[in-house]
């Protein structure tokens, strides 16, 4: 897939005012400091369309981007972050919980996985709710540039293992570098094939 055009639409916090009609949406999430305005940026080949920071939680809204009229690139809150405190990432897990659950545009959710470290229990149970609430989602793991080879399969093939441990069947798994630009055309690809027509 190329993409040809790339426009922020709106920033809110509620789904209710999210745009109208039903272009298609693949939204992006993960713990704070993922990698996931770098990725965004990355895969719509523009340095600031999604603002990118040092701080953690920059991402405080849903954040509806166009993508060559056809659908809608949407980058949601990280979740996870401590330093918001418990009234701060109860607001924040109330606009995720709503999005994901009551928005029927939703096409695919990227949930993302920095690939340095072993599983995460919060990415785990956040995975686990998803496949609860029947929610369709694929896997990406981030920053592949900062470890080995060798490192990236193991890791990997740590995480396959934990989820076999409640998962029959594991959901697609991408691998990408904002850096190097890495993965950008299988996800994007992925996006193609799953396209509503």
């Amino acid at each position: 897939m190329e993409v040809k055009s790339a426009v922020f639409v709106v920033s809110n916090s509620e789904v209710g005012k999210c745009p109208k009609g039903m272009l298609p949406e693949f939204a992006f999430i993960g713990r704070s400091n993922v990698g996931k305005s770098s990725l965004i940026n990355m895969l719509t080949n523009q340095k600031q369309l999604a603002l990118t920071s040092q701080k953690p939680g920059k991402t405080q809204l849903i954040n509806h981007f166009l993508i060559n009229n056809e659908w809608f690139l949407v980058d949601l809150p990280g979740y996870g972050y401590a330093q918001r405190g418990k009234a701060g990432r109860s607001a924040i897990q109330k606009i995720i919980e709503s999005y994901i659950l009551e928005r029927p545009q939703l096409t695919c959710l990227f949930v993302l996985i920095d690939s340095r470290h072993e599983p995460q229990k919060i990415d785990l149970e956040f995975m686990e709710w998803l496949g609860e609430s029947a929610v369709p989602f694929a896997i990406i793991f981030t920053k592949i540039d900062k470890i080995s080879k060798s490192q990236l399969a193991g890791n990997a093939e740590v995480y396959r293992n934990k989820m076999f441990e409640t998962w029959e069947e594991l959901p697609p798994l991408f691998f990408s570098s904002a850096v190097k630009k890495e993965g950008r055309e299988d996800i994007l690809a992925y996006i193609l094939s799953i396209l509503p027509l």
